[in-house]
């Protein structure tokens, strides 16, 4: 269930303060320290290999196609169908985009279907006092019964439109005129075609060769149906999380509502499907977050060797303290949210893994290699051409080689102000240092105000677990810095990591929210400046600004090389190359199959069966495979052969969760929930020979539907698309035909 790469993956250019406060409400040097570092992916070192065994495979770079370049000749010959633009336009309306996953209509009023872990945060909104709905799971019976998630939205395409040349026309005709300025005259076009409604997002593809206008209608008034219970849903939890053979199942349903307050009425949508056989093709529709494949083998070489160790490191140690903070309290623990906390950090943690185990493969690395040494090759008749790319590939190793002198200061304060994985206290402080130097530049009294505000609300962390993310962050500085860094050195003052941490919190107001309070509402209203955590962040935030000064301009040249590499690559190759994913909708394809593994052969499906063998397996070892009350015993009707999850070779990736699976003929057969271990390299580079991606069969949604959550409603709704009001309206229509 790879959902963190939005979070932790993604890189942003960090702006400095300027002395005004954001427009909006929010905590200054919160947003701002809790970014990573870069607005492209860090890179190092390394030789191109040209190696003539190594052989490049045709989709090294992915198969996640874009309806503006949709994939038609490629469908219709290896799949034998009429891939027409009808076609494509089906799937692509019928499909949604809803935060940070993938969901599809599968009804014509507007029900949708997605993965249960897409919803958990949405069951929590909905949880009503005395309810505990992600454990117990949820139904509504009727329509009125469906609950209004709060702040949600469903993103539904329009249309997909290159406006490159429109873009670059645009700004030839107007001299001096910005890129931005250029957009907004196309969104405006667009606008009074489809709507002042509509919404215009512009995306760079091929690392900035092409430009996009994607035009989304997004509704708002999204709706919880049903949900199963958290441990059907993340059945086999943290151990079976990317693996295979796997037995979840991961679905709940929502619906769409007009603007006046109505089921929505839509034309597009996807029908239930009877399942797929080994070797049929799917198709896949989604949105899959950014992935890494267009990078060159010395921008890989860096990930390797620094950015991805360096996460890695981060996860693992920020993880082992929200596990002790949960299991210390654990009804705290729940009220608080950590255990979700610890799954994400898991998660990031396991993919980060398999993208460092990928980039420390020689035969991978190898590949990537070839695919430079072919790109080379196929302009040597170019003279233009190819010094432009040797000077492309030079500027770019250089780039990397000042990234690694930046990268231990670029570990050390990896999500500085982070207020869910790092300390309450430190963030209170970076935003004191901040308040302390807009009151000795005479800031307004109000904006000086809206800061404290903002200080005052940072709440605190349960038990021992503020202690423990402070050490880290002290022993963060340590290792990447070196206690002999002058800045480490006056933090530690001779002390330990742990020492340390205990006499800065000791030392200060600010190491919990109540005494933090008391010093903003009296006195002189501001941190004394002998405060221990002020002291930290003295030291911390000039290090931190000197690192982004001299960051920021290796990150622009780095986003200009790349765009120009992404513009020579075009040329040569066009569209036969799927750019890198960029959490915009996409289509991919693959084929139902099995593969080899620990010395067996991985099924194509598994069954309802799994289920109660991993329970009894596992029977009083460990809560993951514990099964909810009305699972136990079998419920009477449960088929135990039907398809459960299954397997393909469709290129996912995080974002594709709640992804719809469909037929040549876009019925929907499943949802993609996750990849398998083998398929975390999919950052880098598409494998299909032992990479797969895991669904949850549609015959086990309904089947479970029937039986066991008693879901009349929705069955008659995915059979017959007809809506009932309430289970007694959807009994009388079943029983009249």
């Amino acid at each position: 269930m790879d959902r963190e790469y939005q979070a932790m993956n993604r890189s942003y250019g960090i702006p400095l303060l300027s002395g005004h406060l954001r427009a909006r409400s929010g905590l200054v040097l919160l947003t701002l320290l809790t970014l990573p570092f870069s607005t492209l992916p860090l890179a190092g070192q390394a030789t191109t290999t040209s190696d003539p065994a190594v052989v490049v495979g045709e989709f090294d770079f992915g198969k996640m196609w874009t309806f503006e370049y949709p994939p038609a000749e490629h469908f219709s010959s290896t799949y034998g169908i009429d891939a027409s633009p009808e076609w494509f336009e089906r799937a692509r309306m019928a499909a949604l985009r809803i935060p940070g996953c993938s969901a599809s209509f599968v009804s014509p009023n507007g029900l949708m279907v997605t993965n249960h872990h897409c919803a958990r945060g949405a069951i929590a909104s909905v949880t009503q006092d005395g309810e505990n709905l992600l454990d117990d799971g949820f139904y509504a019976s009727t329509l009125e019964e469906e609950r209004p998630i709060p702040r949600y939205y469903a993103d539904q395409l329009l249309a997909a439109l290159d406006v490159t040349d429109e873009l670059e026309q645009a700004m030839a005709a107007a001299p001096g005129a910005t890129r931005q300025e250029a957009q907004e005259g196309i969104r405006a076009s667009l606008a009074g075609e489809y709507g002042e409604e509509a919404l215009i997002q512009f995306v760079a593809l091929y690392n900035g060769a092409r430009t996009s206008a994607y035009v989304i209608r997004r509704y708002t008034d999204v709706r919880l149906v049903a949900a199963v219970e958290l441990a059907m849903g993340f059945f086999g939890g943290d151990p079976d999380n990317f693996t295979y053979p796997r037995y979840a199942l991961d679905y709940a349903f929502y619906r769409v509502y007009d603007e006046d307050g109505e089921p929505l009425e839509t034309a597009h949508w996807f029908r239930w499907g009877d399942g797929v056989a080994p070797g049929d093709p799917i198709f896949m529709v989604g949105n899959p977050g950014p992935t890494n494949r267009l990078l060159t083998v010395d921008q890989l070489a860096y990930q390797r060797d620094h950015l991805v160790p360096g996460r890695k490191a981060y996860f693992e140690s920020r993880l082992e303290a929200l596990r002790d903070a949960y299991a210390a309290d654990p009804a705290e623990g729940e009220r608080l949210g950590l255990r979700n906390r610890a799954f994400s950090l898991s998660n990031s943690l396991k993919a980060y893994t398999g993208r460092l185990e990928a980039l420390q493969n020689p035969q991978i690395m190898a590949r990537k290699g070839a695919a430079e040494s072919a790109l080379s090759t196929r302009i040597e008749g170019d003279p233009e051409q190819a010094a432009e790319l040797a000077r492309i590939m030079d500027a770019l190793a250089e780039v990397q080689v000042a990234k690694r002198e930046l990268a231990p200061e670029m570990n050390a304060l990896y999500r500085l102000g982070d207020p869910t994985y790092g300390s309450r206290a430190l963030l209170r402080a970076l935003n004191a240092a901040q308040l302390q130097a807009m009151t000795e530049s005479g800031t307004r009294a109000d904006s000086l105000e809206m800061v404290r505000d903002e200080i005052r609300s940072i709440q605190d962390h349960p038990g021992d677990l503020e202690e423990d993310l402070l050490r880290m962050r002290l022993v963060d500085l340590a290792r990447y810095l070196g206690t002999d860094h002058p800045a480490v050195a006056a933090i530690l003052q001779g002390r330990s990591p742990e020492g340390a941490a205990t006499a800065l919190l000791e030392g200060s107001v600010l190491r919990d929210q109540a005494s933090t309070i008391e010093a903003l509402v009296t006195g002189p209203r501001t941190v004394p400046p002998t405060d221990a955590m002020m002291a930290l962040a003295r030291e911390l935030l000039p290090l931190y600004f000197r690192h982004q000064t001299r960051a920021a301009p290796l990150d622009q040249s780095e986003q200009e090389l790349n765009a120009d590499l992404g513009r020579l690559r075009f040329r040569v190759y066009g569209t036969r190359i799927a750019p890198d994913a960029t959490s915009s909708p996409r289509i991919t394809d693959g084929v139902v199959t099995g593969y080899a593994y620990n010395g067996t052969e991985a099924p194509t499906h598994t069954t309802l069966f799994g289920v109660y063998d991993r329970y009894f397996s596992h029977l009083g070892s460990s809560d993951e495979w514990n099964l909810p009350e009305r699972w136990l015993p079998v419920p009477d009707g449960l088929d135990l052969t039907t398809a459960l999850n299954f397997i393909s070779t469709a290129d996912s990736y995080g974002g594709n969760s709640g992804s719809p699976a469909l037929t040549r003929d876009l019925e929907i057969v499943g949802l993609n929930f996750d990849r398998n271990i083998q398929g975390l390299s999919r950052d880098f580079i598409y494998l299909p020979e032992q990479g797969r991606n895991i669904m949850v069969d549609v015959r086990a949604i309904r089947h479970t539907l029937d039986v066991v959550y008693d879901a009349d409603r929705i069955v008659l709704e995915i059979d017959t698309g007809r809506m009932a009001a309430s289970e007694e309206e959807a009994d009388r229509i079943r029983a009249g035909g």
